[in-house]
C-alpha cells in the first residue's frame, strides 16, 4: 500500500508540473501577443501625424532600444546616408517582439513572422515585363529617434509617447534595393520576397547583424519617406 500510495502521489506530483508548465507556456504566449498587439496600436508612424499615445504591458520581461538602420541603394550604392530607424524589442525568456522600420516582428531569431508588414510597396512589374513606363518604388522609414530601457518582473506597462512628422524625397528614375538591418532577416526576406523583389543578406557595417537587402526588377521612380517619431516613455 506504501509503494502504491508513492507511486500515486509521484504520478500526480507529475501532472501537476506538466500542467503547470502548459499554463507558463499559454500565458508567456498570450503576453507576447499582448505586446505585439500594443506596438501595433501605439506605435502608428504612416497614419499618425503630432502627438500619439499608446500603453504597452506584458507580465515579465524587458523594453529597449537597439540600434538598427535602413538604406537605400541604387546602381551606384547606397542613396544619401543610412536611415537610423532603431528598433523597439520586448525579450522575455525566448520571447521575442520587435518595432523595427515600421514592421511588428513576433518570435525569436530563426523562428520569427512578421505580423505587420513595413510601409515599404512597390509596383509589380517596374518597366521588366515589357511596359515602358516606370515603376513606383515608396520606402517608409520610421525612425523612433529616441530610448527606452524598462523591465518588470510581475506585471508592468508604459505609456509610448511619439510625436509624428513626416519627410518625403522623390528620387530619380533607376533599379533600387533596400536594406533593413535586422535581427530576423528570414522573416523580413519571406516578405519582401512575397513583394516580387529578389532577396539577399549582408552586413554593411560590420557590427555582426545582417540587414536583409531586397531588389526590386526594373526601373522605378523611388520616394523615400522618413517618419520622425520623436518616441518618448512614460511610466504609469
Amino acid at each position: 500500500m506504501a509503494i502504491l500510495l508513492g507511486v500515486v502521489v509521484l504520478a500526480l506530483a507529475s501532472l501537476t508540473a506538466g500542467i503547470g508548465a502548459v499554463v507558463e507556456q499559454n500565458a508567456a504566449a498570450a503576453d507576447s501577443a499582448r505586446v505585439a498587439a500594443d506596438f501595433d496600436s501605439a506605435l502608428e508612424p504612416v497614419v499618425a501625424t503630432g502627438v500619439h499615445r499608446g500603453r504597452v504591458s506584458f507580465t515579465d520581461g524587458e523594453l529597449r532600444t537597439v540600434e538598427r538602420e535602413l538604406r537605400l541603394l541604387n546602381e551606384s550604392g547606397v542613396v544619401g546616408s543610412p536611415v537610423e530607424t532603431d528598433a523597439l524589442v520586448f525579450t522575455a525568456g525566448q520571447r521575442r517582439v520587435a518595432f523595427l522600420a515600421g514592421a511588428v516582428v513576433r518570435g525569436p531569431p530563426g523562428n520569427a513572422e512578421v505580423r505587420t508588414a513595413p510601409p515599404i510597396t512597390a509596383s509589380r512589374s517596374g518597366g521588366a515585363d515589357g511596359d515602358d513606363a516606370p515603376g513606383v518604388l515608396v520606402v517608409g522609414a520610421p525612425t523612433l529617434n529616441g530610448s527606452v530601457a524598462v523591465s518588470a518582473t510581475g506585471g508592468g506597462s508604459v505609456v509610448l509617447r511619439t510625436t509624428v512628422t513626416h519627410d518625403r524625397t522623390a528620387l530619380a528614375n533607376g533599379t533600387y534595393r533596400v536594406a533593413v538591418e535586422t535581427a530576423t532577416p528570414d522573416a523580413l526576406g519571406r516578405y519582401f520576397e512575397r513583394q516580387n523583389a529578389t532577396v539577399t543578406t549582408r552586413d554593411f557595417d560590420g557590427d555582426g547583424v545582417r540587414s536583409v537587402v531586397a531588389a526590386y526588377p526594373g526601373e522605378r521612380v523611388a520616394y523615400l519617406v522618413v517618419h520622425d517619431m520623436r518616441l518618448e516613455v512614460r511610466h504609469g
